[in-house]
């Protein structure tokens, strides 16, 4: 964990730069390092963020074990105090595994309005963890293209708390977590770097992109912005943070585990990009709970989603 107080070095580490090297897409990832400079939230990231409802979190929880949560609140819960720092008026809801997290930890942020398909990345150092609000110094702040965000306008549900349907802590998947996620057309992954700190991003694609398979999961990696954040960091680590949503019902399904890059040769079956890459997860720990309080009953799927391949016998 990178402690507070350490600067991030500028520009893409050594785990970044060696995916993009065998990616063959160095050149072009060497175009945007400039968005890795030391972030500041100008008036429109700031514009942006006041009119969320929804982020989602990634961070360690008081044994060191690093998750993504949800962040929910009605617009303006994203506040920008200054352009270095965010104030989030709320906390991780009680049950969930990064409730009362500690403050002086590094922390990735990412923000998603998904009716405009746009998203905003914010990383940085939690300064204070106050009950029901967070402080984040940010040293990272930047925007990502709308690729493979499914379009979805989310409305307040009733608050019923995530004992309604029960949390469940446990460390291997139930039926019904196999379930959420082949149905899954999105989901939000947590990383981390020992010197970068951590990262929170986003994975789309057609329902059923996220395969379950001997206890744990995969799912291909699409073209983006070759920046390999995500990938970058678990070249070096494999500490990985996933959440899974139903939209539907606000059941959520957050787990803690490992993960690693396979390189394939374009093209096989499961490969539905043509990439050559994909990405096997091992749960190690998990929590599901009603934890999101925002639902949509329609989905428009984005264009950009590849065609499921088919997969290995």
């Amino acid at each position: 964990m990178t402690h507070a107080g350490l600067p991030r070095t500028a520009g893409f580490h050594d785990g970044e730069l060696a995916v993009q090297r065998r990616a063959g897409v160095g050149g072009l990832a060497a175009r945007l390092s400039g968005m890795l400079a030391p972030g500041r939230l100008s008036g429109g990231a700031a514009q942006f963020l006041a009119g969320r409802t929804f982020a989602a979190l990634t961070a360690r929880d008081r044994n060191g074990r690093l998750w993504i949560s949800p962040l929910t609140g009605p617009a303006g819960f994203l506040a920008v105090e200054d352009p270095t720092t965010l104030g989030v008026r709320t906390s991780p809801a009680e049950g969930d595994p990064l409730h009362g997290l500690a403050a002086g930890q590094q922390v990735g942020v990412i923000v998603i309005e998904f009716a405009t398909r746009r998203r905003f990345r914010v990383n940085g150092t939690l300064a204070d963890a106050d009950t029901g609000a967070l402080t984040i110094d940010v040293d990272e702040a930047f925007g990502n293209c709308p690729q493979y965000i499914q379009q979805r306008h989310l409305t307040p549900a009733p608050p019923v708390g995530p004992a309604a349907g029960g949390v469940r802590h446990g460390t291997a998947l139930s039926p019904r977590d196999v379930e959420l996620i082949r149905r899954s057309d999105t989901f939000l992954i947590g990383t981390t770097h020992a010197e970068r700190g951590a990262d929170a991003s986003h994975r789309g694609g057609s329902a059923g992109f996220v395969r379950v398979a001997d206890g744990g999961l995969w799912w291909p990696d699409y073209q983006g912005n070759n920046m390999f954040n995500t990938l970058g960091n678990l070249a070096v680590d494999p500490s990985a943070a996933l959440l899974f949503a139903d939209f539907t019902t606000g059941r959520t399904l957050q787990l803690s585990g490992r993960a690693a890059v396979d390189w394939t040769a374009p093209g096989v079956p499961g490969d539905d990009d043509r990439t050559g890459r994909r990405v096997g997860f091992t749960p190690e720990a998990l929590v599901a709970g009603d934890f999101l309080p925002l639902h949509a009953s329609d989905v428009g799927p984005s264009p950009h989603n590849p065609e499921l391949t088919d997969l290995p016998a």
